[in-house]
């Protein structure tokens, strides 16, 4: 089941920034079940197609949400889980933003509202070619007051690019506190809508409707999807949920015991 392998991946999430002695593990568990469902059910990527003209393409445009990336491609079979242990160490390439020399990852990213426009770019190159392929990307709700992110969310609707779905985490905290005190965004539906996106709103922590969702993507023609997707940040760690200090934060070792105790004792 889904949610097992997102229970599972939120544990590893946790036991890989404790290790580390970083990450942003509230981003991480927020955006997990959308990872879940993409990588796990709704993309066509593997690791034996991951070089493939026609596999679908993901780009993680709030890259500092690596971590959960980065289990999830482990678990995959992208490379060894072993490899993980390097994470943050000097040398290694598992570094705090997606990084495409590891198998998997299809562009650098982590210089926030960036992500949207490679993928429009990589839309309109699969149209213009006749490939069949789609494209995502999870945007940050905070990353929205990046003025590129709207620039590229015109091309996608001019271009009518059908075959580009686009992902906001919208958990309503970024690293100095809500994004309604930081940039206001509360019309967040109106505003999608209003540069020409097919524009869906779902809780983004429940699977079947993000599974939904997507599905509906797909069935959308001559224009492109965003899903806001409504989540809690920290999900699934009761001490983490909704607090923005868990933006950037390493637990402890008491906490990380109370953390793994509470995810092993979900169903």
């Amino acid at each position: 089941m889904l949610e097992e392998k997102a229970r599972q991946i939120r544990r590893d999430i946790v036991t890989l920034v404790h290790r580390a002695g970083c990450g942003h593990i509230g981003g991480d568990l927020s955006v997990t079940d959308i990872l879940v469902d993409l990588y796990y059910k709704q993309m066509n990527i593997s690791p034996e197609n991951r070089k493939d003209p026609d596999r679908d393409r993901f780009v993680l445009s709030k890259g500092h949400s690596v971590e959960a990336l980065y289990c999830i491609l482990a678990d995959r079979g992208f490379f060894p889980k072993e490899e993980l242990l390097t994470y943050s160490q000097y040398g290694s390439h598992f570094i705090g933003h997606p990084n495409n020399k590891i198998p998997g990852i299809e562009m650098n990213s982590g210089s926030l509202g960036h992500g949207l426009s490679l993928c429009v770019g990589m839309a309109l190159a699969g149209k213009r070619s006749k490939k069949s392929y789609r494209c995502y990307t999870v945007m940050g709700d905070g990353e929205l007051a990046e003025g590129s992110v709207w620039e590229a969310a015109m091309a996608a609707s001019h271009y009518g690019l059908d075959n580009l779905t686009a992902f906001v985490d919208r958990n309503g905290l970024q690293i100095s506190g809500t994004t309604e005190y930081v940039m206001k965004q509360s019309s967040q539906e109106r505003r999608w809508e209003a540069f020409g996106w097919n524009v869906l709103s779902i809780d983004g922590n429940d699977l079947p409707s993000i599974d939904a969702a997507v599905e509906l993507a797909k069935r959308t023609k001559g224009k492109p999807t965003v899903i806001i997707a409504h989540t809690t940040k920290g999900k699934g760690v009761s001490f983490m949920e909704n607090i923005a200090g868990w933006h950037h934060r390493v637990p402890t070792d008491e906490e990380y015991a109370r953390a793994m105790a509470e995810l092993e004792a979900q169903v």
